[in-house]
C-alpha cells in the first residue's frame, strides 16, 4: 500500500530584529508584514495560520506602533492563528550565558501568555550553532521537539549516518549530556524551501518537482515540509490560490496549510525506528569548517566585553543583593530587574550580539547596555542600603569608626583584593558656604586609619586620599541634598567572605603600630613575584611562566602576543594565502614592578611593536566587487602603524591565580591580534564553558574540515589537563578560543578582530567594526592539580567574572551580625547559576548544575528568614516535589537543578 505523501507548508518570516539594516528601519517592515497578515488572516479562510518566527518581541515591537491592534491580535493568537513564542528573542546561544537563555525562555512564556497561547516548540532556526543542553532545558519547560537550521549534517540518500555528527534523516533525536532527549527536526534544505510558491500552472509543476525531490531526499516519513517564508519575508498574499494550484498538478499528494503542532504531531506518529542519535553541541563539527560562523565570537569584542558586564551585574550582582534584601524585609523589585533584562535581551539575538550587522545597529546596542547596567546598578545600590541599615554595626565597632560590609555573591566563599571609596567627613552646602566647607575638609586630618574586622583585628590595607570631592542624596521624602565630603580610598584583603553573604570591617583611628598581615607576599624582584601558591617569573621578551608549589606544575612561555591578517568578515575569520604570523617571541620587553604591598604585587610589560597597517589595496577593490572570501587574493600592506601593549600581572595573598590585564590602541586594520599559552599538555580532548555545561571538544577536527582555523566559542573559561596538571584560562567578555595544533597544547585566545565588512549575501561596509581607538582585556591563569582541583578551578574561573560588591554604613543597633550568610548550601562539583525571587510568586529560586559528568549531590542548608518548605522546580520555576531542609538531593551528571524555597 502506498502512502499518500503530505506537503506541509507552514507559512512564517524569519524576523531578524535588526541587522543589514538598523532596528527601526527594519521594525517599519515588520508593521506592514502584520497589516497585511492580519487583513489576510481576516479575509482568507483558506489562509489559516502564520509562525512568529518563535520570539515575542516581534509582537512587542508591532504593538507598541500599533497599539489599536492589540485585541485582534490577541483574539488570532488564541484561535490559533498566530503561532508566538516560546521565547523572547531568538538569542544566540553560545554568546548568552546560560542563565540568558533561560531568562529568554522564562520571558517568552510571560508573554506569549498574556496573549493566551503559547507555542511548545523549541525553534533555533538560524543559531549559529546549538547549546548541547538545550534539549534538558527544552524538557524542563514542557518541550519535547526542537527545530534547528545549523550544526548536523544530514545524509539522504542512502539516508546511512557514518558520524556522530551526521544524521540519516532531518529527523533525529538530540541528546543532552544528562541523557535528557528531544525529538530534532532539521531544516535540511532551510527555512526557505517553500517560499514564493507559484501560482500558474507551469511555473508550479517545476518548483513542485524540485522542491519535493529536496524535500524526500532527507524526510523520514511521508510528511515533508515547506517552509513559506525567509528572511523579513513579506506574506504570500495568493497563497492558497497557488496550493490550489498544486493540489490539481499533484493530486496523489495532500498539500495542507499547516502549522508546526500538526506537522510534528503526524511526524511523531510516522517515525522509523532508526533515526540517528546526535549528542551535545551541535556546532557543524563534520564539515570543511568554513561556515560555522564561529568567528562572530571575536567579531566587535567590545560588545562582549560590554555582554558580559552587564549580564553579570545583573545576575550575579543584583539578583542576589535583591534576595537578601528581600530576605530582611523589603521589596524585590521584579518590575524594574524584568525591565533591565528585556532591554539587555534586545542585543541578544544572533545578528546583533554576535556583531555582524551594520554599524548603526551596534550603535544602538551599546546604549541599550548603558541602560540594562543603569538599571542593575541601581538595584544593586537600594538592595545594599537596605540590607546595611540592618546590621549591627555598634556592637562591635567604636562610634568614630567607619564601618563598610563587603559582599560575596558568587555562591563559594571568597579571598580577593577589594577597593572602597569612603567618605570620612561631609558636609552639606549651600549658597555662599562652599569654600568654608571646602576648606573644613581640606584641614582634616587622616593620619592614623587602619582597617579592622568584627573581631577588632587589624587588617593590612592602603589608605588613599581622593580629597574633597562632591557628592548628593536622594531622599525619598524631599528635595536632592548637594554635599561635599573627604574622601579615601581603601584597598585591602577580604579573607574567607562567605559565599552568598558579607563581613563587616571598618576604617578606624589607631594610633598604634599596625599589625603584620598573616601571610605577607614575598619581596618582588623585578621580574619574579610570589605568593604561598605560585611563582611567577617574567622573561626579557615579557613572556611569563608560573610555577604552582602545590604541585610542581611548571608553565612557561606564557603571554605571547600573536597578530595576523584577515581578509575575511565580520563572520568568518581567514588570513591572508601565505601570511605568516606576526609575534611578540623575543622581542624585548619594558618591565617594571608598579605596585606591591603586603597583600598584592602588580608587575607591568610594555611592548613596542610595528604591525602592517591594513588589508593592501587589493582587498578594498575585491569587497566591493563582491568577490567571496575565499577567492580574495588580498594581501597586508606594507606600511605599519604602531601598537603598543600594556600588560599588567597581579598576584594577591591567598588566590591561587594570576590576573592579567592587556591594554592597547588599535590603529590598524583587517587583523587578528591573539594571546598564546603554550601548556605543553598533549590531550585528544579540552573542555570549555558552555551553557550549563563544561562542554568536552576534540582539539584536532574531523578529516572533512578544511579551515586552517579550529577556533571554537567558549563562555567563561577553556580547559587543558593530563593525568598531572593542567590550566583554566578564565576570561571577561572574550568568546572565542582555539587549541593549537603545535605540538604544545598552545591555547590562543583572541583578543581583537578588526575587519570592514558585513559579508553574507552583499556588499556592507562596516568600519567601525576594525575597531579602532583603546582596548582593554582582562583573564586570568589558573594552574590546577588532578582530582577536585579541576572543578576548583572551574569554580575559581566563574567567581574571577563577578566583582568585589562593598558599601558604607554607619556605626548603629541591628538585627543583622557583623558577618552573614543568606543562604547557605554545599555540593561537590556544582556550580551556582541563579539567586532570585520567582517571577510568578514570593518564592526564593535558586539553580545549580553539575559541571561534572558523575552523580552529584546538593543541600541546601539555610535560607534566611524562609522557613517555608523547599521544593523541586524546573526551568519554568513551576513548583515540583518537597524537600526537607538539609536534605542531601541526588544530582545526575551535567543535571540542571532548580530549587524553589517558600517564604513563612
Amino acid at each position: 500500500m502506498t502512502v499518500q505523501k503530505t506537503a506541509h507548508v507552514i507559512s512564517h518570516s524569519h524576523w531578524d530584529r535588526e541587522w543589514y539594516l538598523p532596528f527601526e528601519k527594519h521594525r517599519v517592515r515588520l508593521v506592514e508584514l502584520m497589516d497585511a497578515l492580519i487583513e489576510l488572516l481576516e479575509n482568507d479562510p483558506e489562509f489559516r495560520s502564520f509562525h512568529l518566527d518563535g520570539q515575542t518581541i516581534v509582537l512587542e515591537d508591532y504593538l507598541q506602533i500599533r497599539p489599536d491592534k492589540q485585541e485582534i491580535v490577541t483574539r488570532m493568537v488564541r484561535e490559533g492563528k498566530l503561532h508566538i513564542g516560546p521565547w523572547y528573542i531568538l538569542q544566540d546561544e553560545f554568546l548568552t550565558s546560560s542563565e540568558a537563555n533561560i531568562r529568554n525562555l522564562l520571558i517568552g512564556h510571560s508573554d506569549a501568555r498574556k496573549f493566551g497561547a503559547i507555542s511548545k516548540l523549541g525553534y533555533f532556526p538560524d543559531s549559529f550553532g546549538n547549546m548541547g543542553q538545550a534539549p534538558q532545558i527544552l524538557l524542563q519547560a514542557g518541550i519535547d521537539t526542537a527545530v534547528f537550521g545549523r550544526g548536523v549534517k544530514p545524509v539522504g540518500l542512502n539516508n546511512e549516518a557514518k558520524g556522530d555528527y551526521e544524521s540519516a534523516f532531518s529527523e533525529m533525536n538530540w541528546q543532552a549530556p544528562d541523557g535528557s532527549a528531544v525529538l530534532g527536526i532539521l531544516f535540511a534544505n532551510w527555512y526557505n524551501n517553500g517560499m514564493e510558491i507559484p501560482v500558474t500552472p507551469d511555473e508550479s509543476a517545476a518548483y513542485w518537482a524540485r522542491k519535493m525531490a529536496d524535500a524526500e531526499k532527507y524526510a523520514s516519513s511521508p510528511h515533508l515540509l515547506f517552509m513559506n517564508g525567509c528572511d523579513h519575508q513579506p506574506v504570500q498574499t495568493n497563497l492558497s490560490e497557488a496550493l490550489r494550484t498544486a493540489r490539481s498538478l499533484y493530486p496523489d499528494v495532500r498539500f495542507v496549510h499547516s502549522n508546526f503542532d500538526d506537522y510534528v504531531a503526524q511526524v511523531k506518529a510516522a517515525l522509523p525506528s532508526n533515526l540517528s542519535t546526535i549528542r551535545g553541541e551541535l556546532r557543524s563539527q563534520r564539515t570543511n569548517g568554513w561556515w560555522t560562523l564561529v568567528n562572530t565570537a571575536s567579531a566587535r569584542v567590545y560588545l562582549k566585553q560590554a555582554n558580559q558586564r552587564v549580564q553579570t551585574q545583573l545576575e550575579k550582582v543584583a539578583e542576589p543583593l535583591a534576595v537578601f534584601a528581600m530576605l530582611t524585609g523589603h521589596a524585590y523589585p521584579e518590575h524594574l530587574l524584568a525591565y533591565a533584562w528585556k532591554t539587555l535581551m534586545q542585543n541578544h539575538p544572533h545578528d546583533s550580539i554576535c556583531g555582524c550587522s551594520v554599524d548603526e545597529v551596534h550603535r544602538e546596542m551599546m546604549t541599550r547596555f548603558d541602560k540594562s547596567h543603569q538599571v542593575a546598578e541601581q538595584v544593586a545600590a537600594d538592595s545594599l542600603q537596605a540590607i546595611v541599615s540592618h546590621i549591627d554595626t555598634q556592637a562591635v565597632f567604636d562610634p568614630s569608626s567607619l564601618p563598610f560590609t563587603v559582599f560575596n555573591t558568587s555562591g563559594r566563599a571568597r579571598t580577593g583584593v577589594v577597593s572602597i571609596v569612603l567618605e570620612v567627613k561631609r558636609l552639606p552646602f549651600a549658597g555662599g558656604k562652599r569654600k568654608q566647607v571646602i576648606g573644613e575638609l581640606k584641614e582634616l586630618s587622616l593620619d592614623g586609619f587602619v582597617v579592622k574586622d568584627a573581631s577588632g583585628n587589624k587588617r593590612d590595607a592602603e589608605v588613599e586620599d581622593l580629597g574633597v570631592t562632591f557628592g548628593y542624596e536622594l531622599p525619598k521624602d524631599r528635595f536632592r541634598q548637594p554635599y561635599m565630603a573627604r574622601s579615601v580610598r581603601v584597598n585591602f584583603l577580604a579573607q574567607c567572605v562567605p559565599g552568598l553573604g558579607y563581613r563587616t570591617f571598618a576604617l578606624c583611628r589607631d594610633d598604634s603600630v599596625s599589625a603584620a598581615p598573616d601571610r605577607p607576599l614575598p619581596p618582588a624582584e623585578g621580574r619574579r613575584m610570589e605568593n604561598e601558591y605560585l611563582t611567577v617569573t617574567i622573561a626579557d621578551d615579557g613572556t611569563y611562566g608560573i610555577a604552582d608549589k602545590r604541585n610542581g606544575g611548571d608553565f612557561t612561555g606564557l603571554g605571547t602576543y600573536e597578530n595576523v591578517g584577515d581578509v575575511g568578515n565580520e563572520y568568518i575569520f581567514r588570513a591572508p594565502d601565505g601570511d605568516v604570523p606576526l609575534t611578540t617571541r623575543g622581542m624585548p620587553a619594558d618591565i617594571r614592578v608598579e605596585e606591591h604591598t603586603s597583600f598584592r604585587t602588580v608587575i607591568a610589560i610594555v611592548h613596542r611593536w610595528d604591525i602592517p597597517a591594513s588589508g593592501d589595496d587589493t582587498l578594498a577593490r575585491e569587497i566591493a566587487e563582491f568577490v567571496p572570501f575565499l577567492e580574495r587574493k588580498a594581501q597586508r600592506s606594507e606600511r605599519t602603524v604602531p601598537l603598543t601593549i600594556t600588560t599588567r600581572l597581579t598576584l594577591e595573598q591567598g588566590v591561587p591565580q594570576l590576573k592579567v590585564q592587556t591594554s592597547l590602541r588599535n590603529e590598524a586594520k583587517d587583523h587578528r591580534l591573539r594571546v598564546l599559552f603554550p601548556t605543553q599538555v598533549h590531550s585528544p580532548v579540552h573542555y570549555a564553558d558552555s551553557v550549563f555545561e563544561a562542554a568536552e571538544r576534540e582539539t584536532n577536527p574531523a578529516p572533512t574540515w578544511a579551515n586552517p582555523s579550529n577556533c571554537q566559542h567558549m563562555q567563561t573559561f577553556v580547559n587543558v589537563r593530563d593525568e598531572v596538571r593542567g590550566l583554566t584560562v578564565s576570561t571577561l567578555g572574550l568568546n572565542e578560543y582555539e587549541i593549537l595544533r603545535d605540538g604544545q597544547g598552545t591555547i590562543a585566545v583572541t583578543l581583537l578582530r578588526a575587519v570592514r565588512e558585513l559579508g553574507d549575501w552583499g556588499v556592507f561596509h562596516t568600519p567601525e567594526a576594525q575597531c579602532l581607538g583603546e582596548h582593554t582585556f582582562e583573564y586570568v591563569l589558573i594552574p590546577h592539580g588532578t582530582g577536585q582541583d579541576i572543578e576548583q578551578s572551574y569554580a575559581a574561573a566563574y567567581q574571577a567574572q563577578i566583582p568585589w560588591t562593598a558599601v558604607q554604613g554607619s556605626v548603629q543597633p541591628g538585627s543583622l551580625p557583623a558577618e552573614h550568610e543568606f543562604i547557605r548550601w554545599s555540593g561537590d562539583g556544582l556550580a551556582l547559576s541563579a539567586v532570585k525571587r520567582n517571577g510568578s510568586s514570593e518564592d526564593v529560586t535558586m539553580r545549580w548544575f553539575n559541571m561534572t559528568k558523575r552523580p552529584a549531590q546538593l543541600r541546601v542548608e539555610q535560607v534566611h528568614g524562609a522557613g517555608g518548605a523547599l521544593y523541586r522546580s524546573n526551568v519554568l520555576e513551576e513548583e515540583g516535589s518537597g524537600i526537607g531542609h538539609g536534605e542531601w538531593i541526588a544530582i545526575r551528571p551535567a543535571e540542571i537543578v532548580t530549587i524553589g524555597g517558600k517564604r513563612p
